[in-house]
C-alpha cells in the first residue's frame, strides 16, 4: 500500500497555501531527511519548527535532538524552498506539519 503524505506550512505564523506539486514537494524532502536522523525513521506525524537557524523537531510525538550538522543542512533546506514560494517575503519562522498514512 502507498503511503499518503499531507503537509501544511506557516511562514511567520501565515498559513502558506500549497498546490498539490508544492504540498508533495516540502513532505517527500522533510520526511528524507528526518529519515537519515537517529529516531527519525516510520514517520507517521512529523512536526518541524525552525526560528533563527534553530530547528526543532518532533517525529510521532517525540523530540529529535539535533547536533549541529544536521540542524544546519535541514535549517538552510527549509529556508531555500519556502523561500521560493510566491507569497513569502521574508523568513523569520516555518513550521511544518505532515501526516503520512
Amino acid at each position: 500500500m502507498e503511503e499518503i503524505y499531507t503537509a501544511k506550512l506557516w511562514v511567520n505564523g501565515k498559513l502558506i497555501v500549497m498546490n498539490r506539486f508544492v504540498e508533495q514537494f516540502l513532505a517527500h524532502t522533510a520526511v528524507g531527511a528526518i529519515n537519515s536522523l537517529k529516531g527519525g525513521d516510520n514517520v507517521h506525524k512529523l512536526e518541524m519548527h525552525q526560528k533563527k537557524g534553530n530547528v526543532e523537531i518532533k517525529v510521532n510525538g517525540t523530540e529529535i535532538p539535533l547536533t549541529a550538522f544536521p540542524n544546519d543542512i535541514i535549517s538552510r533546506t527549509l529556508l531555500g524552498m519556502v523561500s521560493a514560494l510566491k507569497d513569502v517575503d521574508g523568513v523569520d519562522t516555518i513550521e511544518i506539519s505532515v501526516d503520512v498514512s
